[in-house]
């Protein structure tokens, strides 16, 4: 792996090694703050990284426990039913 490659695959946040310019250095360091900002604000994005996320771990654990996962369906279903019948019942008094 050369030092190039090493460079690409960093992350946006991440300030190069080695700059010896101050210029350079100071607007490396102000890319890598814009984009630590844009990753941390964007929140659709991180919204759809965590629901890909549990999706994916829901699927793992339907695969490796499915009577769990039944049960748990179930559980969830009923929380959901019970909370709105409790919120129909106090909107309708």
């Amino acid at each position: 792996m050369t030092n190039s490659d090493a460079a690409i695959r960093q992350p946006k946040t991440v300030v190069p090694a080695g700059l010896v310019d101050p210029v350079a250095s100071a607007r490396a360091e102000l890319k890598a703050a814009l984009a630590a900002i844009e990753v941390k604000g964007n929140f659709p994005r991180r919204i759809e990284k965590a629901s890909v996320s549990a999706a994916a771990k829901a699927r793992r654990f339907a695969d490796d426990n499915p009577v769990a996962a039944v049960a748990a369906a179930v559980v969830i279903a009923a929380v959901i039913g019970g909370a709105v019948w409790v919120i129909a019942r106090a909107l309708s008094r």
